[in-house]
This record gives C-alpha cells, sequence and structure tokens, in this order.
C-alpha cells in the first residue's frame, strides 16, 4: 500500500520536533524516528486500526501520539499526527 503524509501532518510532526527538541536536544530526533517508523508501517497495517472521529487511528509505540488517516483508493493517507495528551474535544475539532 502506498502512504501518502498530508501537508497538515507533516506540519503536526514539525510542531512535536520542537516541543521535544526544547525538552532535551536530540529527543526531537527520537520523536520524528519513531514516528515515521510507525507511518511506514501503514504500508503492511493501513486499514487494520480501529476507527475514531471517521479516520484509523494509529497509536506510536513510542510516544504519546496518534497517527490518524483513511485508506482511499489503495493510499493511507495521513491527515494528523496529533498529541494524546491534549483535550479529546481539541482533537475531534481538529479532524472535523
Amino acid at each position: 500500500m502506498k502512504v501518502q503524509v498530508l501537508e497538515d501532518a507533516v506540519a503536526d510532526l514539525a510542531d512535536g520536533f520542537r516541543f521535544y527538541e526544547r525538552q532535551v536536544e536530540g529527543l526531537g530526533d527520537f520523536f520524528l524516528d519513531s514516528l515515521w517508523s510507525d507511518i511506514h508501517s501503514l504500508r503492511l497495517y493501513a486499514g487494520v486500526h480501529s476507527v475514531h472521529h471517521g479516520y484509523h487511528r494509529l497509536l506510536s509505540k513510542r510516544v504519546p501520539f496518534a497517527v490518524y488517516y483513511r485508506v482511499e483508493n489503495g493510499t493511507a493517507r495521513v491527515r494528523a499526527v496529533l498529541d494524546c495528551r491534549r483535550d479529546p474535544n481539541r482533537i475531534a475539532n481538529r479532524l472535523s
């Protein structure tokens, strides 16, 4: 399966990188490596994750983030990469 990361999701990854890099130098790289690994796993596992707010939700294995995507025409389109510690209403609003 193909994986397409939409512009909003790339911006989410950049925001997460900056947040973690402010905590400890190098932690931003760990964050990106972890999330990109999760996103690349969609090549094999897209569509098996539970649906939340109209999107499949892949929970990251290493950081408290979720990857929200839809499968359309053989492509997993990643719409958002969001912090699970955020207000659930904010997540719902972002995905609507």
